[in-house]
C-alpha cells in the first residue's frame, strides 16, 4: 500500500452532460429528456447507421451508444433524428463558458464534447462553504441555463474524479459523488470487469484475467514487475491507477513530440474487401491533402481494416522516402493489406495515419524515380487541392468516389463525421 500522505490532494472535478446528444436533441424539440425516448443516429436514412446516443428511458429498452439504427423497436413513442452537430458544439460552448465563471482557463480541460474536467482547489471557496454545494450550484447553473442534466465526480486527482463520476455519480441521486485516496479499498479495488476501469479495454481485460486479474483490487495486488515485464509501461500505469494514483495536472502544457495526421471511417454497412479498398483510397486522399496543406511529407504509414465480427489488421511501414502523395501512401496500404486482409472476410472500420512529418522540401531526390513525372503528379494533386479549397470538395474526384462503396460524396457537408 502506498502512502498517500505523501501525494498531492487536489479537489478535481469531472462533469458529465447525461446523454448530451439525446438531451440537447430532446430540447431542441421542446422534451424532457427524462421522459422520452429519443435515439441520435448517424444517418436515420441508413439501417445500419450506428446510435450515437439515447435517453434513459431508450438505453432501459437495451438501445445504447453503439446500436444500430434497425435494433430500434419501430414504436410510435420512439423518436429517431439525426444529429445536429454545431447545436450540440454551441451547447458545449456554453456550458464551457458557465464553468470558466469560477475557474482559469488552464484550471479547465475539455476532456470531450460532453465532459470536462475543473481544478477547484483554489477557487471552490470563493463562492461555497463546501465542495459538495458548490457542485450542486454547478448542477443547478448550468440545468437553469442548458436545460441539461449533469453528473459530477470529485477526487483527489484526475483519475479518481473520473471513477466517482462513471462508478458512483451518473447513479447517484444526487448525481454527485465523491471518491478520495482513503476511499481505494473500498471503492475502486471493488470495481469489475476490469473493462469498466478507465484506460483498459476489452482486449486487455482478457490478456488479465489469463493471470487471473478479474478486479481492480487483484491488480493492484499483482506485482508492478511482472505488468512491467508483460505490458511496459503501461502496465506500470494500470498498477498505479489500481491504487488510486494520477499526478497529471491539466494546467501542464503537452507537447507534442511526434504529431500525426489521421482520418478513420466506421462503414455502414459490411464492405468486402475490395470495397474496403475503395473507401481506403478516399482516406487517404483526404491525410493527403490536408499533408499538402502543411507543405509536409511523410515517412511512416499506419493503416487498419477492422473486421465485422472481433478483430482487425494493424499494420505500420516506413518509407525510404517521405511523399506527400496519395499515389504513393496507398501503394503500400494495397501491397500490405492484400498480404495481411482475409479476402473472404466483411469490414467494418478503416484507419490510416501518417507520422515523421517533415518540411517538403527536405524530401530527398530518388535516382530511381522519374522526377519530371513525379513533378507533375505534384503539381496536378496541388491543383485539384487548390479548386477542392475554392469550390468545395465534390468538386472534384475521381471516379472509384462515385461507386456504391464511395463514402465521399456521403461525408461532404457534415461537422466531426455527423450532420450539422
Amino acid at each position: 500500500m502506498y502512502d498517500y500522505h505523501l501525494l498531492e490532494d487536489r479537489d478535481i472535478l469531472c462533469i458529465d452532460q447525461k446523454s448530451f446528444f439525446a438531451s440537447v436533441s430532446c430540447i431542441e424539440k421542446g422534451l424532457n429528456p427524462l421522459t422520452t425516448k429519443l435515439a441520435v443516429v448517424a444517418d436515420t436514412k441508413r439501417q445500419g447507421s450506428v446510435v450515437l446516443a439515447a435517453t434513459p428511458l431508450l438505453k432501459a429498452m437495451g438501445i445504447h451508444t453503439g446500436s444500430r439504427l434497425f435494433e430500434i423497436p419501430q414504436h410510435n413513442d420512439i423518436y429517431i433524428i439525426n444529429p445536429s452537430m454545431r447545436r450540440y458544439l454551441e451547447v458545449s460552448l456554453q456550458i464551457s463558458q458557465i464553468a470558466l465563471r469560477y475557474v482559469p482557463p488552464e484550471d479547465l480541460h475539455q476532456y470531450s464534447i460532453d465532459e470536462f474536467f475543473m481544478d477547484v482547489t483554489k477557487s471552490y471557496y470563493r463562492f461555497n462553504t463546501t465542495l459538495q454545494s458548490f457542485c450542486e450550484r454547478l448542477i443547478k447553473e448550468i440545468y437553469d441555463e442548458t436545460h441539461v442534466h449533469c453528473a459530477i465526480g470529485i477526487g483527489s486527482n484526475m483519475l479518481l474524479s473520473k471513477l466517482a463520476l462513471d462508478h458512483e455519480a451518473k447513479k447517484s441521486a444526487r448525481y454527485i459523488a465523491e471518491w478520495r485516496y482513503q476511499n481505494v479499498p473500498e471503492k475502486v479495488w471493488e470495481i469489475t470487469p476490469l473493462s469498466t476501469f478507465w484506460g483498459i479495454g476489452k482486449k486487455t481485460e482478457r490478456k488479465l484475467n489469463a493471470r487471473g486479474i478479474f478486479k481492480i483490487g487483484q491488480l493492484a495486488q499483482y506485482p508492478c514487475e511482472y505488468l512491467k515485464r508483460d505490458f511496459g509501461m503501461l502496465g506500470v500505469d494500470w498498477h498505479l491507477h489500481a491504487h488510486g494514483i494520477d499526478q497529471s495536472r491539466m494546467n501542464e502544457k503537452y507537447t507534442i513530440v511526434n504529431p500525426s495526421i489521421c482520418k478513420s471511417q466506421i462503414l455502414l454497412r459490411d464492405y468486402t474487401f475490395g470495397e474496403a479498398l475503395v473507401v481506403m483510397y478516399e482516406l487517404v486522399e483526404d491525410v493527403a491533402q490536408r499533408l499538402r496543406a502543411k507543405k509536409q511529407i511523410a515517412r511512416t504509414i499506419h493503416f487498419s481494416f477492422g473486421y465485422k465480427e472481433e478483430g482487425q489488421v494493424m499494420k505500420q511501414y516506413t518509407l525510404q522516402e517521405g511523399t506527400n502523395l496519395e499515389q504513393d501512401i496507398f501503394r503500400e496500404i494495397k501491397r500490405w493489406a492484400t498480404m495481411l486482409c482475409d479476402q473472404s472476410a466483411l469490414y467494418r472500420t478503416l484507419s490510416v495515419s501518417l507520422t515523421q512529418l517533415r518540411p517538403e522540401g527536405e524530401r530527398n531526390l530518388n535516382l530511381f524515380e522519374d522526377e519530371f513525372q513525379r513533378l507533375r503528379q505534384e503539381r496536378l494533386a496541388k491543383t485539384i487541392d487548390m479548386l477542392q479549397e475554392k469550390y468545395g470538395k465534390g468538386i472534384v474526384s475521381r471516379a472509384i468516389s462515385l461507386t456504391e462503396a464511395g463514402t465521399k460524396y456521403g461525408r461532404l457537408g457534415l461537422m466531426a463525421g455527423h450532420k450539422m
